[in-house]
């Protein structure tokens, strides 16, 4: 008996020193929590831009079809300095901001109604499939002769194409928000509004937020091809004309310019995102 007990002792002690040893491993799981490396995508943009400078200056690049980057700046400078820039500027932003406000208001309000209302969901949902394929360059013609060939056009061909990615964004993120949580705010008797804008709203902000990006880079494509069509002002306009003139260092100027673009919009959405999605 005494054996026994001796054995069973041996073993809780080695249990008890396994057990110890299991509780001094450090935690080494992060939850994919994402760091901000600020530098590090200015780091490799700089790099980028020295390789493309040294690939001109040994002759690898034809410098005529492909401009080196100080001719670029170079370029961007004149446009500066002549006020040619602020103008095409100011017209795109305006016909930008346009039609992005506007296909992003229906398309939250589309569908969070999808999101909401069976009825809704059937009714829009073949809609939106049969209908966010057909490219949307290819209506402009026909929203010219619906709203002639200035300002409104343009931005219906641009609000067009971010409607319809809004649309999905919102009603894929609102149909991803846990129905435990729905039900418990259903069990506790919370009024409908206060499941929507306190439930609802922020589990979809994420998603929703996301969908907002992809709008953001499809309204650029579309302004850029709106005005090349049908504009008198436009930075579309001013990437064709050097283009057909064959001025490469505008044409990329100008391609320069979309890009700095793209990124201050995904900059402020960043900050959105920051300010926003603060409890995760």
């Amino acid at each position: 008996m005494s054996a026994e007990a001796g054995r069973f002792d041996a073993a809780a002690e080695r249990g008890s020193a396994a057990a110890g040893a299991a509780a001094d491993v450090p935690f080494r799981g992060g939850g994919f929590q994402p760091r901000r490396l600020r530098h590090v995508g200015w780091i490799g943009f700089a790099v980028l831009l020295a390789l493309w400078q040294a690939a001109i200056g040994l002759g690898l690049l034809n410098p005529v079809f492909l401009p080196s980057p100080w001719s670029v700046a170079v370029a961007l400078a004149h446009l500066i300095i002549s006020g040619e820039l602020a103008q095409n500027l100011s017209a795109s932003l305006w016909r930008l901001l346009g039609g992005w406000a506007f296909g992003t208001f229906v398309g939250i309000v589309i569908g969070g109604a999808m999101g909401l209302s069976s009825i809704a969901r059937s009714l829009g949902m073949p809609l939106i499939s049969a209908l966010f394929p057909i490219p949307k360059i290819a209506l402009l013609p026909l929203l010219i002769l619906w709203f002639g060939i200035g300002e409104p056009s343009k931005i219906a061909t641009i609000g067009l194409g971010v409607f319809f990615p809004t649309a999905i964004a919102t009603f894929s993120s609102m149909d991803a928000v846990p129905r435990n949580l729905i039900r418990m705010a259903q069990s506790f008797n919370l009024p409908v509004h206060d499941i929507i804008t306190k439930v609802l709203l922020p589990g979809a902000l994420p998603g929703l937020l996301a969908g907002m990006r992809i709008s953001a880079s499809i309204a650029l494509l579309l302004l850029v091809a709106a005005e090349m069509i049908g504009a008198q002002r436009g930075i579309g306009v001013l990437v064709l004309t050097a283009g057909n003139l064959m001025q490469t260092d505008r044409l990329m100027a100008g391609v320069a310019i979309l890009s700095l673009l793209g990124l201050a919009i995904g900059a402020a959405l960043s900050a959105c995102e920051r300010r926003l999605l603060r409890w995760r």
